[in-house]
């Protein structure tokens, strides 16, 4: 449905993305990741008609976008950053507005209409003047036009970006029932949004991309030592890491600080730790080992994957991929 080719894109002299192919297939939900400046707002911009390459070729639902931007712009469902709202009119009055500049006739807009806000869950609000909405509300109001002409792709920049917690959470779920029914690229730097909705990153650095895959996959790639999961019971924490830090195979041990780790160790009576092993050293096994010999409770013994913001650190401070 996406479809980049050696995509290249400057502002005078100062390039933006660099060359640039990446291929969203039908009905993928595609993570869009970088830090700030990378290149993700001027890649949708691309994508969406609203600024040429200056090089390669860009194509959406088989439409060049340059030579047949209309009809690519037909399929797209475009989420800006900055979503451009009319705050005068109320949230009907808007998508209709907006329907009938996609060229939708009266009786499409009055069909989809109600579909469109009961699936943004703007019901209460729909004769609500936009200016008087929630910055939440109003990102609600930007998905609802973004959909209303029942695009295949739907492209979306930074859409949590400014609201409250609670209505972050309520936008991930709605973008995570939208992806069932439309071909999803989501750009962001907030990590735990790509990694709970997108089952495929992409990550761009400095205008170029570093990597294209699953984040297990990448977390595999990327692995530089294995890190494992531990629970014991019946231990002092300082014997335990001590005996840890012993064995050949282990690079660290340490107390597991992760909050919701922590909590569940306190109700279980039981110590949380983290490991790092050197890999393929069958650290696993001489652990559970350790901790029985020891005399110790073993209540649990996890292989962990690297956490999607590791992979992020890696990539973009330019650490290279393992081949």
């Amino acid at each position: 449905m996406i479809r980049l080719q050696h995509m290249s894109k400057s502002y005078g002299p100062y390039p933006a993305v660099i060359d640039v192919s990446f291929e969203v297939l039908k009905g993928e939900i595609v993570g869009f990741l970088g830090p700030n400046g990378a290149g993700k707002t001027t890649t949708m911009r691309v994508l969406t008609g609203y600024t040429p390459p200056s090089e390669g070729v860009v194509t959406v639902a088989g439409y060049n976008i340059e030579s047949h931007s209309l009809d690519a712009r037909r399929h797209i469902g475009y989420l800006p950053e900055t979503v451009p709202l009319y705050l005068d009119m109320t949230v009907t009055d808007y998508l209709h507005y907006m329907g009938r500049i996609r060229g939708m006739n009266s009786s499409w807009i009055n069909e989809r209409l109600p579909k469109v806000i009961d699936v943004v869950r703007l019901g209460d609000y729909r004769n609500t003047l936009v200016g008087r909405l929630s910055k939440g509300f109003r990102q609600r109001t930007g998905i609802a036009q973004a959909i209303l002409h029942e695009p295949d792709v739907l492209i979306m920049d930074e859409p949590t970006i400014g609201i409250d917690p609670i209505q972050v959470v309520e936008t991930r779920q709605l973008i995570s029932e939208l992806g069932s029914e439309h071909t999803l690229l989501l750009s962001s730097h907030i990590l735990p949004e790509v990694s709970m909705i997108c089952k495929r990153v992409l990550v761009i650095n400095d205008g170029r991309i570093v990597a294209d895959d699953k984040p297990s996959a990448l977390s595999s790639r990327l692995q530089h030592a294995e890190r494992i999961e531990l629970g014991v019971k019946n231990a002092e924490p300082r014997a335990v890491i001590s005996a840890l830090r012993d064995l050949k195979m282990v690079v660290d041990a340490r107390t597991d600080n992760r909050a919701d780790q922590q909590q569940r160790a306190e109700a279980e009576s039981r110590l949380a730790l983290l490991v790092d092993a050197r890999p393929n050293a069958h650290a696993a096994e001489a652990i559970a080992k350790l901790v029985v010999d020891s005399g110790w409770g073993l209540t649990n013994l996890n292989p962990l994957p690297l956490t999607l913001e590791e992979i992020f650190l890696q990539l973009t401070t330019e650490e290279e991929l393992e081949s």
